[in-house]
């Protein structure tokens, strides 16, 4: 089986690994990662994105035990629209996270359109930090908590 999943993963987190153990659950990862174009557009906040580049190579990284513990490949494509790669008729699963997940919807009606069966969109629930709240990188990069939801003492 093929799954997409895509976003900027800026800092990778618990959040994120939770998503790819999962994708890795079900078949072969094909990762879009956003554009240094579409990258500020997906963030609620106007935050500073690392380039493409740079967060290729942390998501690699991240992503080749994950694969390696499941006996899978992946692919990391550059993503330049929102619903970008998961489009193309190979794939047979979407991941996405809750506030994504209307996303899939888009993705699964230009499927459609496009004579292509629909993904299966497997939403896969948020981590949350100690103090109950979700682990985003928005929070990481603001200085609230740290990668694996540890709250980060302000003191």
């Amino acid at each position: 089986m093929d799954v997409a999943l895509g976003g900027t993963f800026d800092p990778v987190h618990d959040g994120h690994r939770r998503l790819f153990e999962r994708a890795f659950e079900l078949g072969d990862v094909t990762v879009g990662l956003t554009s240094d174009d579409l990258a500020p557009k997906t963030r609620d906040v106007d935050r500073r994105v690392r380039s493409f580049d740079e967060r290729k190579r942390n998501l690699e990284s991240e992503l080749e035990s994950i694969a390696a513990d499941h006996d899978r490949t992946f692919e990391v494509r550059l993503l330049e629209s929102p619903t970008g790669i998961a489009t193309e008729p190979q794939y047979d699963y979407l991941v996405v996270s809750p506030e994504t997940r209307e996303g899939g919807t888009r993705i699964n009606e230009i499927r459609r359109e496009r004579g292509h069966d629909p993904l299966e969109v497997v939403v896969v629930p948020h981590v949350l930090a100690d103090d109950g709240d979700i682990i985003s990188s928005t929070r990481i990069v603001h200085g609230e908590i740290d990668e694996h939801g540890n709250v980060v003492d302000g003191e």
